[in-house]
């Protein structure tokens, strides 16, 4: 996708992310209304909408925001498990560069605690989710394979892992929007109960939250955010591929491939970023991450980790909104949160979790097991002023 037509983040917005009683309706509803009056327009000012989400059921976009009054603007529903959010930027990304629009919104919800807690549901129409289900392999399981080949493979010990979780949920404490803000030591992350060896309970996302998070996406410069808006300078989704050999589970190939083009298409090295918000289901994803994204050659995570670069304070803070780890991960919000908080970063509005200077943005979202392929989908964006 060409970015040479200038696409500005006019406005965002997003709900607390944890147990609401509210609806879905409501919470997406907030987020829409706050995202319109952050970027000083009125809701018939955008031209359409875009709606993620994964677990809602059909014509969720018209159900979600029937009550606003729209003028009959197309609304389009999204949905690419956990990077469903992120994906509904890329259409709408997609649509303003080709002259279909000049505003749009795109809005990320979700509503877990109506699943009732638990070990999110495996690909239904998948024919090798019996067999995964019969052997236990839910997606905790996966990641924890992953990060039992890390150890393995790099030698180092569990406890390394514990540290992302420490490092994710101090920075959560800062963030009043996120649903975990309780800071923890190594020893209370080690000793929480274990889910999947070597994985324990807080080096996993919270699987019960709700949220709702929306932006505005504009080929018109929105001067009240001054003089160097946020600008999308690139976009990128990709598919996985069939793998018929034996893969390297530690290779994220499908995410590092998205980062390559969205790299490609900003003009910018991983170098520049200097903010970053991944994909932290699991403490291993964010390491398996680091190298996908180019921050570090392949075995250096850890130590990248443990140098403190990617904590607030260091050269490429990652996750200071918390991540999924402590923000929580309502899947089709996740996307657009993500870039919520990267663009308040960059505007110098992030508070107390303010990364000094940040100028350049990445966000990187990554869903969906299915059998054959590293991932269904992932999605990488990189902003910048």
């Amino acid at each position: 996708m060409s970015m040479k037509t200038p696409i500005y983040i006019g406005g965002v917005a997003m709900t607390r992310f944890g147990r609401h009683e509210a609806g879905m309706p409501e919470l997406a509803q907030q987020a829409v209304i706050d995202a319109a009056a952050d970027a000083g327009i009125e809701l018939a000012d955008a031209q359409a909408f875009y709606t993620a989400n994964v677990f809602g059921g059909m014509v969720l976009g018209q159900v979600l925001l029937r009550d606003l009054g729209l003028p009959g603007l197309p609304i389009y529903n999204v949905e690419n498990a956990c990077a469903s959010g992120a994906t509904g930027v890329h259409l709408a990304c997609h649509a303003l560069a080709a002259g279909v629009y000049d505003t749009v919104v795109v809005l990320g919800a979700e509503k877990l605690t109506a699943l009732g807690g638990g070990a999110l549901p495996m690909q239904r129409n998948d024919y090798m989710t019996e067999l995964f289900t019969r052997a236990g392999l839910a997606l905790p399981a996966v990641y924890a394979m992953r990060a039992q080949r890390y150890l393995h493979e790099f030698g180092i010990d569990a406890q390394t892992l514990g540290e992302v979780a420490v490092k994710n949920r101090c920075h959560g404490a800062l963030n009043p929007l996120a649903q975990s803000r309780k800071p923890v030591t190594i020893d209370e992350v080690m000793s929480s109960r274990m889910v999947f060896d070597p994985l324990t309970l807080l080096q996993c996302c919270p699987s019960a939250v709700d949220g709702a998070a929306a932006l505005v996406l504009t080929t018109k410069k929105p001067l009240h955010r001054g003089a160097s808006p946020v600008r999308v300078l690139g976009s990128a989704v990709q598919s996985g591929k069939l793998e018929t050999g034996c893969d390297d589970i530690l290779a994220a190939e499908i995410t590092a491939r998205a980062a390559r083009k969205a790299y490609a298409q900003a003009g910018v090295q991983p170098g520049d970023v200097n903010v970053i918000e991944l994909h932290d289901a699991f403490t291993i994803a964010e390491l398996i991450y680091y190298d996908a994204l180019g921050l570090c050659q392949r075995g250096e995570a850890h130590e990248l980790l443990k140098s403190g670069a990617t904590t607030l304070g260091g050269r490429v803070p990652v996750n200071p909104s918390g991540g999924l780890l402590a923000k929580g991960h309502p899947l089709g919000a996740t996307g657009v949160a993500q870039m919520v908080e990267a663009v308040w970063q960059l505007e110098g509005r992030a508070g107390d979790r303010q990364v000094k200077g940040a100028r350049v943005a990445l966000t990187q979202c990554t869903g969906g097991g299915i059998a054959g392929v590293d991932h269904a989908a992932s999605a990488v964006h990189i902003l910048a002023t």
